[in-house]
């Protein structure tokens, strides 16, 4: 099956330099040998027909008009030994809790920049800083992030790397369910001969992070209600959102829904009206309000802030995240760790280069051909440069941009993503990956075991986002010998 397949100079999950499985994949690669080729194309056609079938797709906007595809499935899925997956677990833990420290301080004493660890000026004049929105709002629990999402990388040496933080509205959860679901379904084979950790408490997990967020005015003893606000059906998550609101047994709304009376929160029903105390928000920051935000927002409900700011209603995410997830912010992640936890940080970040500094902005003007360039606002793999990949015009449109907007773009050296084989048009072949870790926090902090392993299927592309053409692998973290089954 993989004569042909090439792992060098790549670091390969899957097999070794010599073409040999890695330990933990040694089961199922010998479980693969036993398929012929019919019964693998066989099998692929029905995860990606099973996908279809359900509905599970995304949208990808392109010249303004939004068209529907299903998430392709490959079947090879990662796999993480258990003490792997530990020293991850904590990287993720550790991460999220220094940046919503951050986050606390930044709209409150601002702490960090008295002290110069990080300039003022990156946050003052940050379009994501919403400081005089969220300044003085009690946040439950003084928890900003509910649901953080961390995007890994594997280097060509097989360490792990910081890619990028999510901590805005985090999407891709209900994959990470499906694609374990059509494996259980499509390829049983597999799971005889392994002990993975199981998905089977996160939702209940997730819900309790949710209604942990109780607003402050809620009498002691009254059970909170939590509802997921959607953009709508048009939205490229709207699965997502409809799968999370189904398995935490949240009503599903929108904008139009909700109302606000006297500074409460209160949900349209056949019933009359029902008081409204969490709303779990996939909506951005910009949208919510339009008595705060965007006047023409059609999405949100007008009131919600005022609502929020009395203590009568909780938002997760919390307002204004987008100041810690930014890529001009995520090259100061490790200084925050040490400044909020007086502790090294466990995951390391990619180099990143600045380019609101002369000296750093002319070294990468130089040698934009070797670097990836990132819009610090942009996310999706849009307004993204890939140098070794790109065309001269391509590289001079970016010289303009950087040149124009420095403090717009930062630079990264260009990672030899880790690959893993992929079964597409009939062959293995080696595609770039990337895994996105799911964090859960509340009163308690759970991590989803295994997260969301995004492929990019173009072959040789190194852009795993659905938007751009990637597809999903089920992410499997194996038990300990001995854990209970």
């Amino acid at each position: 099956m993989f004569k042909a397949y090439e792992t060098a100079p790549f670091f390969d999950e899957m097999l070794s330099d010599e073409g040999r499985p890695r330990k933990h994949y040694a089961s199922f690669y010998e479980t693969l040998q036993q398929f012929s080729e019919n019964e693998l194309l066989e099998k692929h056609e029905t995860a990606q027909l099973s996908f279809l079938r359900q509905g599970i797709t995304f949208t990808v906007y392109s010249e303004n008009q939004g068209t529907e595809r299903t998430m392709p499935i490959d079947f090879i899925p990662i796999i993480i030994p258990p003490d792997q997956w530990k020293w991850i677990e904590k990287g993720v833990i550790q991460r999220t809790e220094a940046l919503n420290q951050f986050l606390e301080d930044i709209y409150s004493g601002q702490n960090i920049l008295k002290d110069g660890v990080i300039p003022r000026e990156l946050i003052e004049n940050n379009p994501y800083y919403y400081k005089e929105q969220v300044e003085g709002i009690n946040v439950p629990l003084k928890n900003h992030i509910f649901l953080g999402g961390i995007d890994l990388i594997r280097d060509e040496n097989g360490e792990y790397h910081v890619l990028e933080d999510n901590l805005r509205n985090p999407s891709g959860m209900a994959y990470v369910y499906q694609n374990r679901f059509v494996m259980r379904q499509v390829y049983p084979e597999f799971f005889f001969k392994h002990s993975i950790e199981t998905l089977e408490h996160q939702m209940t997990y997730m819900h309790e992070a949710v209604l942990s967020h109780r607003p402050d005015n809620l009498p002691d003893g009254q059970d909170p209600t939590a509802v997921l606000l959607t953009p709508g059906m048009y939205n490229s998550a709207y699965y997502d959102h409809v799968f999370l609101a189904q398995q935490m047994g949240m009503e599903l709304v929108e904008g139009r829904d909700l109302l606000v009376k006297d500074n409460k929160v209160f949900m349209k029903t056949i019933h009359g009206l029902k008081r409204v105390d969490i709303i779990y928000r996939r909506i951005d920051d910009d949208f919510l309000d339009p008595e705060v935000f965007r006047e023409d927002s059609y999405l949100g409900v007008p009131g919600m802030m005022r609502a929020y700011r009395a203590g009568n209603l909780a938002i997760v995410n919390g307002i204004g995240n987008g100041i810690a997830d930014d890529k001009a912010i995520y090259a100061f992640v490790p200084d925050i760790i040490k400044y909020y936890l007086n502790e090294e940080p466990i995951l390391s970040n990619v180099k990143t280069y600045q380019l609101r500094e002369p000296d750093q902005r002319a070294w990468v003007l130089d040698h934009l051909e070797e670097l990836v360039v990132k819009n610090v606002g942009a996310s999706g793999g849009y307004d993204m440069l890939v140098g070794p990949h790109a065309s001269e015009e391509q590289i001079e449109m970016f010289r303009k941009k950087i040149s124009e907007e420095p403090h717009q773009y930062i630079a990264q050296p260009t990672i030899k993503l880790s690959r893993a084989p992929a079964f597409q048009d009939s062959r293995f072949y080696p595609c770039h990956v990337d895994l996105r870790i799911f964090v859960m926090r509340g009163i308690e902090t759970h991590v989803l075991p295994g997260g969301l392993s995004r492929v990019a299927l173009k072959e040789g592309s190194l852009v795993v986002n659905s938007s751009q053409g990637g597809g999903g692998k089920d992410t499997w973290v194996l038990k300990e010998k001995g854990s209970e089954e």
